[in-house]
């Protein structure tokens, strides 16, 4: 018998080191840049304290990959809220977390 786990978890892809200040600078280039950066620059903050409390660059990480899945994605969003796509029939998730909440 091991007191080894049976599974490790997956440690989550490490960003090039200079990813965050590139992706900053990306943020500040886009048109979205007067609520996109100062919403990256709180993210990076809190994940930042997080990583000094635990130790841990997961959550440093998951900041780097979330917005740069947001720039990867911002023009597929944009072309469909330009093509005037009726939103209507979608579930509005606020909400529904104002329902459960009653």
């Amino acid at each position: 018998m091991s007191a080894q786990p049976d599974h490790t978890p997956t440690a989550p892809y490490a960003p090039a080191p200079g990813a965050p200040a590139e992706l900053l600078a990306l943020l500040r280039a886009d048109r979205r840049a007067e609520r996109w950066v100062p919403a990256f620059e709180r993210e990076w903050a809190a994940a930042l304290e997080e990583s000094r409390r635990t130790f841990s660059l997961t959550t440093l990480y998951e900041v780097v990959h979330v917005w740069q899945a947001r720039l990867a994605s911002a023009p597929a969003v944009d072309a469909f809220v330009a093509s005037g796509h009726d939103e209507t029939g979608f579930v509005d998730m606020a909400e529904l977390r104002g329902r459960r909440r009653r």
